[in-house]
């Protein structure tokens, strides 16, 4: 059956007004309503296959914009990004074959680090952690680099397939 995800057309048309960041988040915005206002497995189950890859693309931009990878790691966020299949939609049905090799190069460094990521400390235990592992500052300043790249591919899928979505409602 899945969750009813609705958005008004005048907020659609808005969002499309304010760029592209403001429509892929008014998507964003209405599949978290949809599933009352947090990320729950039960209800992320209900969502379907281009709401899911919208709901971790969000937290990836996020988290990465914010504080790189290891911040996503250390806050919980690998299993939802790595363990999903997340890079094989963008790549395979949403034609985004860099920000797919990149989530795959993060993953990698993921299996290799995330124990020691994950754990509880303080925050000058955590900001210690991104001189301990280096390896990915790279794939930090190449996420921020093509942000707007990836915000306007996934924009444009979006246009191309609202009804995946949500439902437009007047």
């Amino acid at each position: 059956m899945g969750l009813k995800v609705t958005i008004s057309d005048d907020r659609l048309r808005q969002a499309a007004g304010e760029g592209m960041d403001a429509f892929v988040g008014a998507f964003v915005a209405a599949v978290k309503k949809a599933m009352g206002g947090e990320l729950k497995q039960e209800t992320l189950g209900e969502l379907n296959a281009d709401q899911a890859t919208l709901l971790v693309w969000d937290v990836l931009h996020e988290e990465v914009m914010e504080g790189g990878f290891v911040q996503l790691i250390h806050n919980g966020y690998g299993p939802f990004v790595f363990k999903n299949p997340f890079a094989k939609a963008v790549n395979k049905l949403w034609g985004m074959r860099k920000l797919s090799k990149l989530v795959y190069d993060a993953h990698t460094l993921y299996v290799k680090y995330h124990e020691a990521i994950e754990h509880d400390c303080t925050d000058e235990e955590f900001m210690a952690l991104f001189e301990k592992y280096p390896e990915f500052d790279d794939l930090d300043d190449e996420f921020v680099e093509h942000e707007e790249e990836y915000t306007e591919q996934i924009a444009r899928y979006i246009d191309e397939h609202i009804e995946r979505f949500a439902k437009i409602e007047d």
